[in-house]
């Protein structure tokens, strides 16, 4: 695989995610480039990162999720990314225009259970915790105008033992999503996902 994509991600916390992508990319594990990082946060510690990294990035402070979304997008449209990646975004995102499917989030359950408004973060994995479930996961899928309604592309499977705390399931999930984020990416680039009839295909599988 020879190809890179080029992505532009969006967040508003710490850049774990970014983190990752970054090191991934440095290890020749993903073929992409980062083009653009915008935050729902300008003091988010993410876009820090991402000025360190080198990366172009911006962040913004308005509570308005369409007005959000449209500065969001005068920003990152200008770098011309592949894919639109979200990365612990955790506002409500309008899809630009041209980008159905092409825009991609990762949820740190296994949707459809304990996804929608208000379950981000850790918020998530208490829910887990309490409801006394013996896997959950992680989930990539195609963002669409709703949170967490578009169609699944891929999850990964994490067991939750009786014994764990929210952050011990916390952290075996991102364990997870760093892995699978990554791998769902190398699939766009190499254009093996293929959405039809409301459903996704992967080839291969």
């Amino acid at each position: 695989m020879d190809k890179k994509i080029k992505i532009a991600v969006l967040l508003s916390g710490t850049g774990r995610t970014l983190d990752n992508f970054v090191r991934k990319i440095e290890e020749g594990k993903l073929k992409a480039e980062i083009v653009c990082v915008a935050s729902s946060k300008t003091t988010a510690l993410g876009l820090k990162k991402a000025i360190d990294y080198g990366i172009p990035a911006k962040g913004f402070d308005i509570k308005s999720h369409g007005e959000l979304s449209k500065e969001i997008n005068n920003f990152i449209l200008q770098y011309k990314p592949d894919l639109i990646v979200l990365a612990g975004y955790l506002k409500l995102y309008f899809v630009p225009e041209g980008y159905e499917f092409k825009v991609i989030n990762i949820h740190p359950a296994l949707i459809p259970s304990f996804c929608g408004k208000g379950y981000y973060g850790m918020k998530v994995h208490k829910a887990v915790w309490e409801s006394g479930v013996k896997v959950t996961g992680c989930t990539v899928h195609f963002v669409n105008n709703n949170y967490d309604e578009g169609l699944i592309i891929a999850q990964r499977c994490v067991p939750v033992f009786a014994k764990d705390t929210p952050e011990e399931i916390a952290s075996r999930v991102f364990e997870a999503e760093c892995e699978l984020y990554p791998e769902v990416i190398n699939l766009f680039a190499e254009g093996k996902i293929e959405v039809k009839n409301k459903k996704v295909y992967i080839e291969g599988e």
